[in-house]
């Protein structure tokens, strides 16, 4: 399964919820919302670049599936994850949620769960 290329936002759900419940300041959750980011993978193998570009900043993990490695969440901490790849599925385990990565399509669907809040968020594959 080929994660690579840009993928343009299109939707999220339970961002507000899921954002307080990894204890992101309020003031930052006010500012990410409604923001337009696109995100674009590169992937050579198991190896990946995986970069969120956002107006005034950009966030780049690499990771290779099967090692451990650095990754920035959602919150802005920095933590050791190993990356595994299931069912065509990339899933990581963080110490505030679980996240998996998927295509559907020409989709890219994100989904983190933190407890009982669900953030899903949907993106589709530039031209």
């Amino acid at each position: 399964m080929s994660f690579a290329g840009k993928y343009d936002f299109e939707s999220e759900e339970n961002y507000e919820e899921f954002m307080k419940a990894l204890g992101v300041p309020n003031e930052a959750i006010e500012r990410g919302k409604n923001v337009k980011f696109y995100t674009k993978v590169v992937q050579n193998g198991n190896d990946f670049t995986w970069s969120q570009i956002y107006p005034c900043h950009t966030t780049t993990n690499k990771f290779t599936v099967g090692k451990e490695s650095e990754f920035e969440m959602l919150n802005g901490d920095k933590v050791k994850v190993t990356v595994k790849l299931e069912g065509g599925k990339l899933h990581m385990i963080f110490p505030k949620y679980v996240h998996t990565a998927e295509i559907e399509g020409d989709k890219l669907i994100e989904i983190s769960v933190s407890g009982k809040i669900t953030l899903k968020r949907c993106y589709k594959k530039a031209a």
